[in-house]
């Protein structure tokens, strides 16, 4: 078999993980557009969707890895191809995880419905920073799909603006609970909620990273802004 020959096959290999990666991408973003909206208003059957889409990432993450072990297995790739196999790995793992994580969102969101503990909380800051995370996230695939490592590194630094969203969020909550002792159930469930939204980013901001690491071959988690920024653009 020629060497132009396995080469084309090698990257019909790495095109079809990739596809298989947004494939799953693509299910994590639907799961967690559902889990906002149920966050904005509960609907069993938005729920119901989310429960049983976590079931299909976990089947999805582990029919990806095993595909990456089989590729590396077969072709012993080096360089580049093999920081993007190791990548993907790490990307499949995120998006399991954040997929986990919206299954908590309606699960917390279940729980407060059927309880009919739902008091007049104003919870503006957890909508915005749930749309923020959804944002990063989509953002983090496209950099994945473009293996574009400078709109990554924009991704890792806005990060940030979910944390602040949620940090305000945390100390209005605080007063809530201080002012009426009868909120803090209800005070503690939106703050597992809030936490669930913020790992969703986290995840996001993951993806990217390893976005960044597949490109340039810098590994930036919990680099400094100019390293990263220095780092995805390779000056």
């Amino acid at each position: 078999m020629s060497e132009k020959h396995l080469s084309s096959r090698f990257e019909a290999d790495l095109d079809l993980l990739s596809s298989k990666l947004l494939e799953m991408g693509g299910l994590v973003e639907a799961q967690t557009a559902h889990a906002l909206a149920v966050l904005n208003e509960f609907d069993s059957a938005l729920v119901d969707d989310v429960l049983e889409g976590e079931r299909r990432l976990n089947a999805m993450e582990i029919a990806i890895d095993e595909e990456v072990c089989q590729i590396i297995a077969r072709r012993q790739p080096a360089a580049r191809d093999l920081r993007f196999l190791m990548a993907t790995s790490k990307c499949i793992t995120n998006l399991e995880r954040a997929g986990d994580e919206a299954r908590k969102l309606v699960k917390r969101m279940r729980r407060i419905h059927r309880d009919g503990v739902a008091r007049a909380l104003n919870i503006a800051e957890i909508r915005v920073s749930g749309e923020m995370a959804l944002n990063i996230l989509r953002r983090a695939l496209d950099a994945y799909a473009r293996m574009d490592a400078v709109a990554a590194a924009q991704i890792v630094r806005d990060d940030e603006a979910i944390d602040n969203e949620l940090r305000a969020f945390v100390r209005k909550l605080v007063t809530y609970m201080t002012d009426d002792p009868r909120t803090i159930s209800i005070g503690l469930d939106y703050l597992f909620i809030a936490k669930a939204i913020e790992r969703i980013g986290d995840h996001g901001k993951n993806i990217a990273e390893f976005v960044v690491y597949a490109v340039k071959g810098a590994d930036v988690r919990h680099a400094h802004r100019k390293q990263l920024v220095s780092n995805a653009s390779g000056v």
